[in-house]
């Protein structure tokens, strides 16, 4: 048996010697000054630390030398690898801090020039009261209601006990789709949600239902053909005329300021009985200028009440044309204008400034109205 290789052939192994390994790093260290930028400093790294670099090719030369040469040599490389991922390292920081630099300076943004911007859009002020409504109703644990706008004329106007003389029903008040015998109309008030949700809820149901409504008027400063509506419906066991004067309370609280109070003047709708029609405390001058020619108010013309909508006790007969028993369970319903609505709220004089699409309109209101 042969003995350990206990000698070396120093030609075999001149790629290991100090000034072969001095060498390698010097190389290195001048690859690392002359990266000029992130990518080039990449390609050194693979170049003289990567698998196929000198040092990775001498660090494995080590397994051929004897073991009293192994520990030497092997520090040497180590050492020598150690220096260059430091050189690697350091120009790393380098570089980044300089593309930093120069993103920083590229991308600078003056903000004292001045600057051509698009105007900003605005929402429209029904929208928002329409929110706000829908808001307080749900608080009250109301549900939102929707329904399609070319309805049924059934669902608009017959099963809400309006006769078929009645003149709301004549080509005057009504848009019809095609002629006034198709049976499908342009709903003229949100009425007919109340119907569906009557026809697909379950008992018992408490419903506020906004939407956009048509009628054959001509636009002037109190009217259009095109308007909103928000219409309430609760049909329950035992309600009464109090409940819905408590509710139209809350809501007119709501919005138009504490404190004030609504009133209910006797009237005739078809689909309610009794009904009344909804007036509201002006909330300008609170009943203050009612016969008092020292303080006029313009909002009310010093009557004291704003006419606001109408309502009433569900009239007996849409109950039974949805299927619910009347003898058994009794509703409430009420309505009001959305523009006639905003008008009260925020001083519109103009129901055409609404119409018109002119965002200047919009801005004044902000994103509240």
């Amino acid at each position: 048996m042969s003995g350990p290789n206990t000698s070396f052939d120093p030609k075999q192994v001149a790629v290991l010697s100090a000034e072969a390994i001095t060498a390698m790093v010097a190389t290195a260290r001048a690859a690392v000054v002359a990266a000029a930028d992130l990518a080039q400093l990449k390609e050194v790294r693979l170049a003289h630390l990567g698998d196929r670099s000198p040092l990775a090719l001498a660090n494995r030369d080590i397994g051929a030398l004897p073991p009293a040469a192994k520990a030497e040599v092997g520090k040497r490389v180590g050492e020598a690898r150690a220096a260059v991922k430091a050189a690697l390292d350091s120009r790393q920081i380098e570089l980044e801090q300089a593309r930093d630099e120069f993103v920083l300076a590229e991308e600078c943004v003056d903000v004292t020039l001045p600057a051509a911007r698009s105007p900003l859009g605005a929402r429209h002020p029904l929208t928002t009261v329409m929110e706000r409504i829908c808001d307080i109703f749900v608080a009250m644990g109301y549900d939102i209601a929707e329904g399609p706008e070319v309805e049924a004329e059934w669902v608009n106007f017959d099963a809400l006990n309006v006769p078929p003389d009645h003149p709301a029903r004549t080509m005057q008040d009504t848009f019809y789709v095609t002629s006034s015998e198709s049976g499908v109309v342009l709903r003229t008030q949100t009425s007919p949600i109340q119907i569906r949700a009557m026809l697909d809820r379950q008992l018992p149901i408490y419903v506020v239902a906004p939407g956009r409504v048509y009628r054959t008027d001509e636009l002037d400063a109190t009217h259009t053909p095109v308007f909103h509506q928000v219409e309430g419906l609760a049909v329950d066991e035992g309600l009464t005329m109090g409940d819905l004067k408590g509710t139209l309370d809350h809501f007119a609280q709501e919005m138009f300021g504490p404190g004030i109070v609504t009133r209910l003047r006797p009237s005739y709708f078809p689909f309610t009985e009794p009904s009344a029609e909804l007036d509201v405390q002006c909330f300008v001058c609170l009943g203050v200028s009612v016969d008092n020619p020292d303080v006029p108010c313009r909002t009310c013309g010093s009557e004291g009440w704003i006419e606001w909508g109408g309502c009433g006790m569900v009239n007996p007969r849409v109950l039974q044309a949805v299927g619910i028993d009347s003898s058994k369970y009794r509703g409430f319903a009420f309505g009001m204008g959305i523009e006639r609505t905003l008008m009260f709220r925020n001083g519109v004089t103009d129901m055409r400034d609404m119409v018109e699409g002119d965002v200047r309109f919009s801005l004044a209101f902000g994103l509240e109205s």
